[in-house]
């Protein structure tokens, strides 16, 4: 009441509902929809990013100064440029880097349906052996 955490009797817009949001959390997790990017590929992302920015921004005032005139326009267009240049770099420093990260640490094995079909044929030799009965067709064991 007087604590400054609202109740749900005294929440606005919420009169009369006391027992509907009881018990609802406030805060609801939700699953991810693409797993977290590495900590290498997000740090270049971040720096391409804020690259980009400050390049977009110089070419932005080097246009208005070119428009008013100015004399620091030529300056500024050949900062912008140059901020080009950087800027492609650190794109394709983000793209290198999670090339570099994927054939390093990323590989994932997926087992397609001969190795899956594989692993059950062991599985059934293996079965068929402990319970007495020699298979011919073991495949190999491990």
């Amino acid at each position: 009441m007087g604590s400054g955490v609202y109740e749900n009797e005294d929440r606005p817009g919420r009169r009369g509902s006391a027992a509907v949001g009881r018990g609802r959390p406030l805060w609801v997790e939700e699953a991810a929809r693409r797993r977290r990017m590495p900590d290498p590929v997000r740090k270049a992302a971040v720096r391409a990013v804020l690259i980009v920015s400050v390049v977009l921004t110089q070419a932005t005032v080097a246009f208005l100064l070119a428009v008013a005139g100015s004399w620091l326009a030529f300056p500024m267009a050949l900062g912008a440029i140059a901020g080009t240049v950087v800027a492609t770099w650190g794109v394709l420093d983000v793209w290198i880097t999670r090339q570099t990260w994927n054939q390093r640490y990323g590989v994932v094995s997926v087992p397609s349906s001969t190795a899956r079909e594989l692993r059950r044929d062991r599985r059934r030799a293996r079965r068929a052996a402990r319970s007495g009965h020699i298979s011919v067709a073991s495949g190999g064991m491990r």
